[in-house]
C-alpha cells in the first residue's frame, strides 16, 4: 500500500498554487490545523479561497492567513466571533470578500461534494436576502432554496490518530466538519497528534478511511489556538 507520510508540514504544503480554493477543519479553536495553517503562511500562496466555520481568531492560524494577505474570498457561517480581529477589519475595508452559509446547509453543500450531488434543495434561507437570485421551488407546498455543493482543491485537516495509509480518528468535538471536508476536495492533507502503525487502528473506530486521505504529516505537540490567543500571539 501506498505510504502517505511527509516529513514536515512545510512539505505537506509545498504545492498549494495561488488561487486554490481551501477547506480548513475547525469550529472556532476546536479542532483548527494551526501547524499547517502556519506553514502555508511560510509557503506564501495567495489569492486563496477559504471554507471554514468561521473566519479564525485572534492574530493565529486562519485568522493569520487571512491577516497577511493571502485569501482572496472567505466562505462561512460566522464571519464574526467575540475573538475576530482581523477578518471584520479587511472586509470592511473591502479587501476581502465574504460567502455566507448558514451552518447546516454549509455541512451540506460540502457532504454533497464528497457523495457526487451536484445541488440540493432546502428551505433554510427561504425569505431572506441569502435566498437571493438562487433557484427556488415548492415541494408539498413548502418554498426551497437550490443549494450548489462546496467542492476544494485542498483540505487542510486536524487528526487525533493516523496510520501511513490514511485512516483517521479524531478527539471529540475536533472532528466537527473534518470528515465531510476529507470527502470533499482532491487532495487532502493531514497533521495528526499520533502516527501509528497500519493495522493499529481498530477497523470499527476509523472515522475518516485512507481512501479521502493523500497526505499525513505527524505534530506530536500541537498548539491549540485558544493558548495561543491567551498568551498574544501572533504568526508570522
Amino acid at each position: 500500500m501506498i505510504d502517505k507520510t511527509f516529513a514536515t508540514v512545510a512539505e505537506a504544503v509545498a504545492d498549494i498554487p495561488d488561487g486554490a480554493t481551501v477547506m480548513v477543519g475547525g469550529f472556532g479553536a476546536s479542532g483548527s490545523p494551526i501547524e499547517l495553517l502556519h506553514a502555508l503562511i511560510d509557503q506564501g500562496a495567495s489569492g486563496l479561497t477559504v471554507i471554514n466555520n468561521n473566519t479564525g481568531n485572534g492574530e493565529v492560524g486562519l485568522a493569520a492567513l487571512i491577516g497577511n494577505g493571502q485569501v482572496g474570498k472567505m466562505i462561512c457561517s460566522f464571519p464574526r466571533s467575540s475573538q475576530s480581529r482581523v477578518f471584520p477589519k479587511l472586509y470592511r475595508a473591502g479587501e476581502i470578500e465574504l460567502e455566507i452559509v448558514p451552518q447546516g446547509t454549509l455541512a451540506e453543500r460540502i457532504r454533497s461534494a464528497g457523495a457526487g450531488i451536484p445541488a440540493f434543495y432546502t428551505p433554510t434561507s427561504v425569505g431572506t436576502v441569502l435566498a437571493e437570485g438562487k433557484e427556488q421551488r415548492e415541494f408539498d407546498g413548502r418554498p426551497y432554496v437550490l443549494e450548489p455543493w462546496l467542492k476544494a482543491d485542498y483540505a487542510l485537516i486536524k487528526s487525533e490518530t493516523a496510520d501511513p495509509v490514511g485512516n483517521l480518528t479524531y478527539n471529540k468535538t475536533a472532528r466537527n466538519f473534518s470528515p465531510l471536508m476529507c470527502m470533499a476536495a482532491k487532495t487532502t492533507i493531514v497533521q495528526t497528534r499520533k502516527l501509528v502503525a497500519r493495522g493499529d487502528i481498530d477497523p470499527e473506530h476509523v472515522v475518516t478511511p485512507g481512501i479521502f486521505v493523500n497526505r499525513i504529516v505527524e505534530v506530536p505537540d500541537p498548539v491549540h489556538e485558544d493558548v495561543l490567543i491567551a498568551a498574544e500571539r501572533s504568526y508570522p
